[in-house]
């Protein structure tokens, strides 16, 4: 991931120097709202704050793939997401810009190290234009896309073995209850 996220590996078909950019030439920061206003019980729409997900909505605050990162508190764990939400004020949201892949600039944000840009003594906390002026490589949309796609694949990879590491897990300690108990015998 380093290596893809760096240029330091470059996918075939792809060449050419990366730029150094600013993170605010490739998306805005957003500040999310009170949800008081959208707030339902019968929603579809996720209400998300820095620690998750804390209730629904009828009516989305963006509708598009982005990134996610605290303001306030959990600063240091970025958030991918791709379908309608809304963000209360604790929590950033971007809107991304031109043919930039949402999914690349999150995994670009994960591997920032958040905590050096706090700007608070109590309650970690960061400003927009903090975050907008973090400089990055970056290449081209078209080989963004394609890096997304590689680490997204790599991550649902790492999510079916997590699931059947789980799945194992379960059965060993089904079977350590039927061996240590004596309700079934080895032969």
């Amino acid at each position: 991931m380093q290596e893809l996220l760096t240029g330091r590996r470059r996918l075939e078909g792809f060449e050419g120097v990366w730029d150094i950019r600013p993170i605010g030439e490739l998306l805005k920061i957003r500040h999310g709202k009170n949800q008081r206003e959208v707030e339902v019980s019968d929603g579809t729409i996720p209400i998300l704050a820095t620690g998750g997900q804390i209730g629904v909505a009828a009516t989305p605050l963006y509708s598009k793939p982005s990134v996610l990162i605290g303001r306030k508190g959990t600063i240091n764990k970025p958030q991918y997401i791709e379908k309608p939400f809304w963000t209360v004020d604790t929590l950033f949201y971007s809107e991304i810009l031109g043919d930039n892949s949402a999914k690349f600039l999150y995994y670009v944000f994960t591997n920032i190290d958040w905590m050096q840009f706090n700007e608070a003594s109590g309650v970690p906390s960061l400003n927009a234009r903090t975050i907008e002026a973090v400089e990055i490589a970056c290449p081209l949309p078209a080989e963004q896309h394609a890096i997304a796609v590689i680490l997204s694949d790599m991550d649902a990879e790492i999510e079916a073995l997590e699931q059947r590491l789980s799945k194992m897990r379960a059965l060993k300690q089904g079977m350590m209850q039927e061996l240590l108990t004596g309700r079934t015998r080895l032969i």
